[in-house]
């Protein structure tokens, strides 16, 4: 009989937010791969879980998820578990679960922490509809084209990325979107130092090129009026 896949959240920042169904999945299965050695193991280490573990990441993805397909198979349990955050959310895993899939064998979703929805909740915009869009290109001119096609989106629009990109990316939505939206920035969420920006995003822009603000954040874009 196969084993099980569990997709595990785990905190974006703050160890406080894992919660128990999270920790008893982690200590009961047989395996827990992880993202990257050093964060997959500060968690286990911080809870006192000691595990045999393996790693996937966007470097070892496809050899990884053959691995781990063999354990499943075998009747092993196991635990995936990114960086922080939900699994194969905006990280390694996708394949993994889609072959697992195809080949019968039980995923379950363990929920937890997240920076999508408190990001959204606080930005104080319009939230019965939006979009994830995610990444935008780390390139100017296709970043400039992207933010271009946004600016007709009429639902509230969420966006991440690197820490050192926050200046350029809220230069890029100044110069595409004007004063015409406003934004939410949200930083460090649930964390001691996490911080909450609202403004137009040449406001913004200005406001945190002076704070020399860098950190994990999300930006939340006002919707375009119907």
């Amino acid at each position: 009989m196969s084993g099980t896949l569990y997709l595990v959240a785990t905190p974006i920042g703050n160890f406080a937010d894992m919660t128990f169904r999270a920790l008893e999945i982690l200590k009961h299965a047989d395996v827990v791969v992880f993202e990257e050695r050093k964060e997959g193991g500060r968690l286990l280490h911080n809870f006192g879980i000691e595990k045999p573990v393996e790693s996937l990441n966007e470097h070892n993805e496809a050899a990884a998820t053959f691995h781990i397909l063999d354990h499943l198979k075998k009747g092993k349990n196991i635990a995936l578990i990114s960086d922080c955050g939900t699994p194969v959310f905006s990280d390694p895993g996708q394949l993994l679960v889609r072959k697992a899939i195809d080949a019968g064998i039980k995923v379950v979703p363990i929920p937890g922490a997240s920076s999508l929805m408190p990001a959204l909740t606080v930005s104080g915009f319009s939230i019965d509809q939006f979009v994830y869009y995610g990444w935008l290109s780390p390139k100017r001119p296709r970043r400039i084209a992207e933010l271009q096609q946004l600016r007709r989106e009429r639902r509230t629009i969420v966006l991440m990325d690197t820490p050192y990109r926050l200046q350029a990316l809220l230069k890029d939505i100044s110069d595409v979107f004007g004063s015409e939206r406003r934004l939410c920035v949200a930083f460090d969420l649930t964390l001691p130092d996490e911080e909450i920006f609202h403004g137009t995003a040449p406001q913004l822009y200005d406001t945190l090129t002076k704070l020399e603000k860098k950190g994990e954040f999300v930006v939340v874009i006002e919707n375009a009026p119907r």
